[in-house]
């Protein structure tokens, strides 16, 4: 059989999608798995089911929340990386995408994804008990300078976001780290426990995470790592406030997919994520939560998680805790 050009036009472009793919002008037409690299109940948990409630109206179709943990977020980061890059696997990825590799982990990084935007960043703050002798950042890390050693420190673990953000503060007031010495915890919660407790003296960790315990009257959170005051705790001064430090530091939040998505998949997803990131039921859930809600492009948002891959392989150099 002969094909005349129309007929052979009209087949090479179904050939085109075909390679492309599949038929995606009718994307999505089956469920979407959206995998969260940490445990159920937990605050990236919370805000990964939120996005995939408000995404599945939008799309049309059920986005599925699988949790995918272990390895310290390599497990989860890994099965987001690792899926057919057809738009059915996307995932909520986190601030410890930037130290994986550095610590020997994984050879992911910020790069090994397609970036569908950020939605949240929150602030590091220092939290020592309500009753301790420390009324100021100050006053702190003076105690520090005078007695090294006696101070310790938790909320994460070896290498995670808190300790580097505590140990970054500590280089930039010029304050060796190891004089605080950094207890591995399971969680924030776990280690703000201990320090009720008394079993460590100094908690690095969100406002959210340590909501509970400030106000109950347990916890004092004594300066926060940006540029402006939380939303959470206003009367809570920032670094700079407290002794004039330029540090900022914390974790942030944002959507992601395997790289190289078709286009115009690529295209449905970032319109799908940016528009459940705007809604009122999304901005009111952050808020009520005490989380960080900020919005970046996906194109800045490769750009920000590159900035921070460096600075904290710098960071976890320095300290000793890069490989």
């Amino acid at each position: 059989m002969r094909l005349t050009g129309r007929y052979l036009g009209a087949f090479g472009a179904a050939i085109l999608m075909l390679a492309s793919g599949g038929a995606l002008a009718d994307y999505p037409n089956r469920p979407i798995t959206f995998i969260v690299p940490w445990g159920a109940g937990g605050g990236t948990d919370a805000v990964g089911r939120m996005l995939a409630t408000l995404m599945e109206r939008d799309l049309g179709k059920p986005v599925n929340v699988m949790n995918r943990t272990g390895g310290n977020g390599v497990v989860g980061h890994a099965a987001i990386v690792g899926a057919r890059p057809d738009g059915y696997t996307i995932g909520l990825i986190t601030s410890e995408i930037g130290m994986m590799h550095h610590q020997g982990l994984t050879r992911i990084s910020g790069a090994s994804f397609t970036p569908l935007g950020l939605v949240n960043i929150d602030p590091a703050a220092i939290q020592v008990r309500a009753d301790a002798p420390y009324k100021s950042l100050g006053e702190l890390l003076a105690a520090v300078r005078a007695q090294p050693g006696k101070l310790k420190a938790s909320g994460t673990g070896h290498g995670g976001s808190w300790h580097l953000s505590l140990y970054g503060l500590l280089l930039e007031q010029k304050i060796d780290p190891s004089t605080v010495p950094f207890v591995p915890s399971a969680s924030n919660a776990a280690g703000l426990l201990d320090l009720v407790a008394d079993g460590v003296q100094i908690i690095p960790g969100s406002h959210p995470e340590a909501r509970a315990l400030m106000e109950a009257g347990k916890v004092r959170s004594l300066a926060i790592m940006a540029d402006k005051p939380s939303a959470l705790f206003p009367q809570v001064p920032t670094v700079k406030q407290a002794v004039g430090s330029t540090w900022i530091s914390g974790v942030w939040r944002g959507v992601a997919a395997p790289r190289k998505l078709p286009r115009d998949v690529e295209a449905r997803l970032r319109m799908a994520v940016k528009k459940a990131y705007e809604s009122q039921e999304f901005q009111t859930f952050m808020k009520e939560r005490g989380f960080g809600s900020q919005w970046m492009e996906p194109e800045a948002f490769a750009q920000f998680m590159a900035r921070e891959d460096a600075q904290l392989g710098k960071l976890m150099k320095t300290v000793g805790l890069a490989k």
